[in-house]
């Protein structure tokens, strides 16, 4: 027997009803004679792993803009809390870890410089709009491997689309681990981060949630896990207490945390470098690299440009605004 075969026939034996098995899924788009050693999804993940723009992550913002300082989240450490949250809930429901972690891993790819702030300015400007999740999507499909996609399964496509709350809700039961394991993850860490950076102490936390879910980000999270673990079933889900502290503790963030002064005060800068180097690139289609050169004449240059821009890091969108904009000195 085969290791692939193996790992399938443990899932037979291990997973719950509910769990999206290797054998079951709907495939890839273009066909791929199977690994030896791998499952499907577990291809799916370590392709992300190597992909460019799980790389990029590392130099792309959570929250805090450009902070200094070595602890503060990056998109990057973000996804690996999510994933470990998210395997975490899964291991406790039987679902497969594989596929969590593939969609869990992904699910952010898309996302572009100076976090939402980017988001928003490209969503503006972008005659259809602009959502990450939907980007993310583009990216293993039509960016990664210089335009050939990473040709990953449905299962870990339709995932990486449903983690966004406004989005169409995932399909399998992985996905909506993911889904609330990314809140979880975000409102927890920018706890943290926002309480280092100042932004606010630990006794400006609301009181009900505090008492309820624990005073630490540790504590916080295994209350949460454990609520989706003793709640869920067919459907993936919080017992209401539980939701209602969470959701206290949520409004709370984006009050006093994600539209506070001191975390908006720059904001409007990186929009504004967004927005600039979309107009330069716009009117310099020559300028952009061949792969969305080649974008620009099959999907129209707003979308290459969009693509272009989205994929940048916070350092590589200022190199290339400071460029245009910031004059040399003058060598003799």
């Amino acid at each position: 027997m085969l290791p692939r075969e193996r790992i399938i026939e443990n899932e037979r034996l291990i997973l719950s009803e509910y769990a999206c098995k290797s054998e079951d899924s709907r495939g890839r788009r273009v066909y791929e004679k199977p690994c030896d050693f791998r499952t499907d999804f577990q291809r799916d993940r370590d392709r992300i792993i190597h992909c460019n723009a799980f790389r990029r992550l590392k130099h792309k913002t959570q929250v805090f803009l450009i902070p200094h300082g070595d602890h503060y989240r990056t998109r990057l450490t973000h996804t690996l809390e999510v994933s470990q949250i998210a395997r975490t809930v899964a291991c406790a429901l039987g679902l497969n870890e594989d596929l969590t972690e593939a969609i869990a891993l992904g699910h952010d790819l898309g996302h572009t410089p100076f976090g939402h702030d980017g988001e928003r300015v490209l969503n503006r400007l972008l005659p259809g709009g602009f959502a990450h999740n939907l980007q993310s999507k583009r990216v293993v499909e039509v960016i990664e491997k210089d335009g050939k996609g990473l040709n990953l399964t449905f299962e870990v496509i339709d995932g990486i689309v449903g983690h966004r709350g406004s989005s169409e809700p995932p399909k399998t039961r992985e996905g909506w681990v993911v889904r609330l394991s990314d809140k979880i993850a975000y409102i927890n860490h920018d706890i943290e981060d926002a309480i280092r950076g100042g932004v606010i102490t630990q006794n400006d936390l609301p009181k009900y949630p505090v008492e309820f879910l624990g005073e630490t980000k540790s504590q916080r999270i295994t209350s949460l896990v454990r609520s989706l673990a003793e709640n869920s079933g067919e459907e993936v889900h919080f017992d209401s207490e539980t939701e209602r502290a969470f959701k206290e503790l949520r409004d709370f963030m984006f009050e006093r945390v994600y539209r506070a002064a001191p975390t908006i005060a720059e904001k409007d800068k990186a929009g504004n470098i967004v927005e600039y180097l979309f107009d330069y690139f716009f009117k310099n289609q020559d300028k952009l690299p061949p792969l969305y050169r080649q974008i620009a004449e099959r999907d129209g240059k707003e979308i290459a440009v969009g693509d272009f821009i989205s994929g940048m890091t916070d350092e590589y969108a200022i190199a290339w605004f400071t460029e245009l904009c910031v004059p040399k000195g003058w060598n003799n």
